[in-house]
């Protein structure tokens, strides 16, 4: 089985498709929409893409890939994410002069980062990718914030770990494919759908699940692209489609939703014990 990852190895998304299958070959992909391409065509079966952190919020462009192509949400993944502060040997804290991650890692370790001064902070496209690059430059005054695996696959020590702002720092990815993962047992439905602009229409839409005890455990919103100020409306859906109260939900709603797509039905993530994460701010002697 191959299953493609966002990043380079060391990245999250990478340990989040080894928890999807441990004997799985990986492909690394540049970008979100190279992951999608590799499951579209080939050579991947299915693919691992973040959609929202417990600190960082969601990953819009996963919510918009996700309506642009057909693939299927046949899973999910919960993964505990541990920041550290990576450089190469005989770097010092207050050596640093940059420190480079992905967006969603820089806004995940906020608090930590303010606590620098007058170091640079720089986004760049992946976590693990920034620890590639600080390796490749040779320079002990960069860092990047990253896994502990990006460290050890790039030769990087630890300046601080834990530095998330969070302790329960938590990323949410979706499996996506055209088949079934083996044993599944679906229990969540994540849909897409838009309403009439006119009042009540939303409240309307989602009474359909409420008169039938249907739990929505997420609801976000996009915008229609050439659509000025109209909306698409993604919901997570605690229940299988097929059980009888989400299928006469959905089709209750199908009467009077303009658009409305079920994006997949599929087993919710079960972690078999609650992980252990370090003290924020630790730093690393």
């Amino acid at each position: 089985m191959r299953i493609a990852y966002q990043g380079e190895p060391g990245a999250f998304s990478e340990a989040a498709a080894r928890k999807v299958d441990g004997e799985a070959q990986l492909v690394p992909c540049r970008s979100f929409e190279e992951v999608f391409d590799s499951v579209d065509a080939g050579p991947a079966l299915y693919g691992v893409v973040p959609i929202e952190n417990s600190i960082g919020g969601s990953i819009h462009r996963n919510y918009d890939l996700l309506l642009t192509h057909e693939l299927t949400i046949v899973g999910e993944v919960e993964l505990p994410v541990v920041h550290h502060l990576l450089a190469l040997p005989g770097a010092t804290l207050e050596g640093l002069k940059r420190v480079y991650s992905h967006p969603q890692g820089l806004a995940q370790c906020e608090r930590f980062l303010h606590t620098l001064k007058g170091v640079e902070v720089i986004a760049t496209y992946d976590t693990a990718g920034s620890a590639k690059m600080v390796a490749d430059s040779g320079q002990t005054d960069a860092a990047a914030i990253a896994s502990a695996r990006a460290g050890d696959v790039f030769g990087l020590k630890p300046l601080a770990s834990g530095i998330q702002d969070f302790s329960d720092n938590i990323t949410r990815f979706l499996v996506i494919g055209r088949r079934p993962l083996k044993n599944a047992v679906a229990d969540k439905t994540t849909i897409v759908f838009t309403v009439p602009n006119e009042p009540g229409a939303l409240f309307k839409a989602l009474s359909v699940f409420a008169l039938r005890g249907v739990d929505l455990t997420k609801l976000e919103s996009r915008p229609i692209p050439g659509r000025p100020w109209e909306y698409l409306f993604y919901a997570d859906l605690a229940a299988a489609r097929d059980t009888l109260t989400c299928s006469r939900a959905l089709s209750h709603l199908a009467e009077f939703a303009p658009m409305l797509r079920t994006l997949g039905s599929y087993p919710s993530w079960k972690p078999s014990a609650a992980p252990v994460l370090p003290d924020p701010f630790e730093v690393v002697s």
